[in-house]
């Protein structure tokens, strides 16, 4: 074996190591727990080749290494392939998450079992409804002078708004139908009041129309993609001895919403990593974000938020397994 894959598997053996002890990690105990052919002096002068490159790097005197952020994003640089989960767990998942009741439901749940599936902090966003499209829509008379409008999206997400605006039950039902004619399948942005059939109808019908439109729209576009859920903020606090400072910081940059949607926005692979001081918010440079698109064609964004000591591996793969039941339960 070359050194350089040594040292490489030195590194893996001591993010590894420290990941499940938090304990600075020795040469004698990498020889020991990783069965190196070496003699502990060579695992020792490995070791003084990665501090000297910045990878890990010695607490205190007379201590063993810990990884640095250059190490870390190393070891997760070398994670090709990643132990599938096995069909009892997969099971799990589907059947937690389809059970829910509505697309309301399906969100909380999948935070909260990304909580639980990693110990950490979990985040996910709620789909952008300048993205999803409209299935079907009903304007329902609730009394003299109300109606109800009833917008379903492609994801199945259900969204009701009251205008005060009179319409007859076979008004509301012709409006519906042209609506619905018009507008199936546009996103919020495409729904505009000229695309409406309004031919025959009466100079107050199409008054009455065009408002309508206009608060569909809406519905479409509110502030669907500054929506956050968040679920295991106290996992935080039993790993506090993992943050150098505190972990108020990264508390407030969780209460925080627009630095989660900032660095979402920021990372554009379908599994994206960031750690320490590769994020760019201040309030995050001890922490690691794992982060998946869901959706189709990846209209929303999910993840993790812990410390740089964090299970790598199995990260990665709980966000990317509720990611992908998250976009096929939605897209059904």
């Amino acid at each position: 074996m070359r050194s350089d894959e040594r040292r490489l598997r030195v590194l893996q053996a001591i993010v590894q190591d420290y990941v499940h002890t938090r304990e600075p990690v020795g040469s004698k105990a990498i020889t020991e727990r990783h069965g190196f052919d070496v003699s502990s002096a060579t695992i020792r002068n490995d070791m003084a080749a990665l501090e000297d490159g910045g990878l890990i790097h010695q607490p205190h005197t007379s201590a063993g290494r810990v990884p640095t952020d250059r190490g870390y994003r190393a070891f997760v640089d070398t994670i090709s392939q990643v132990k599938p989960m096995s069909s009892a767990e997969k099971k799990a998942i589907e059947t937690w998450l389809e059970g829910a009741a509505d697309v309301d439901d399906v969100i909380i749940r999948a935070t909260k079992l990304l909580a639980q599936l990693t110990n950490q902090v979990a985040v996910v966003q709620y789909p952008n409804r300048e993205r999803t499209t409209l299935r079907h829509v009903e304007v329902v008379p609730i009394s003299e002078h109300h109606v109800l409008i009833i917008a379903i999206n492609d994801s199945g997400a259900v969204q009701q708004r009251n205008i005060d605006i009179g319409l007859s039950d076979e008004q509301a039902q012709k409006l519906s139908n042209r609506i619905n004619a018009a507008y199936t399948g546009k996103a919020g942005l495409d729904i505009l009041p000229d695309g409406l059939d309004v031919a025959n109808l009466t100079p107050t019908e199409q008054q009455l129309a065009h408002a309508v439109v206009h608060v569909l729209k809406d519905v479409m576009t509110d502030e669907a993609e500054e929506r956050l859920v968040m679920a295991g903020t106290a996992n935080l606090a039993r790993t506090n001895i993992d943050f150098a400072r505190t972990i108020t910081p990264v508390l407030e940059a969780l209460e925080e919403q627009v630095v989660l949607l900032r660095l979402f926005a920021e990372v554009g692979d379908e599994l994206a990593i960031t750690i320490g001081e590769e994020n760019r918010d201040e309030g995050l440079s001890e922490a690691s974000v794992v982060t998946s698109v869901y959706g189709e064609p990846g209209v929303a964004r999910l993840g993790i938020v812990g410390p740089t000591r964090m299970d790598y591996p199995g990260a990665m793969v709980s966000v990317r397994a509720v990611a992908r039941y998250l976009t096929r339960i939605l897209g059904t």
